[in-house]
């Protein structure tokens, strides 16, 4: 059973899994979308959201808490001064995780994160 699980460990040690889903966040924000396989973009979602509820804030808590996370100056002001902004009028949602056909290597089930 999967009662109360909170998060997917996706075969990863705690540390490589942050920094795999953070550098997943910086191609999102940077190129608007990014292709992997449908977990990864679901988990990848979840910090996602959680960045730009920190973007649309705009104060300095928010710009560090979401520097500890991405550790890129650029990315963050992008982020701070595009992406939030944009979604100011909305709850949530800000992602949507859309399927795409199998991998050819090893048929893994694909999908692309994008924004909304």
């Amino acid at each position: 059973m999967r009662h109360r699980k909170k998060f997917r460990k996706l075969n990863r040690t705690a540390s490589h899994r942050k920094l795999m889903l953070a550098s997943q966040v910086k191609a999102l924000i940077a190129h608007g979308k990014v292709d992997t396989t449908v977990t990864r973009a679901k988990e990848s979602r979840i910090m996602a959201e959680k960045l730009i509820t920190w973007a649309k804030q705009g104060d300095v808590h928010a710009r560090r808490q979401v520097f500890r996370v991405l550790q890129d100056k650029d990315i963050i002001k992008k982020l701070f001064d595009e992406i939030g902004p944009r979604y100011q009028d909305r709850q949530g949602g800000y992602t949507r995780v859309l399927k795409l056909p199998p991998r050819l290597g090893d048929g893994a089930e694909m999908a692309r994160l994008t924004w909304v």
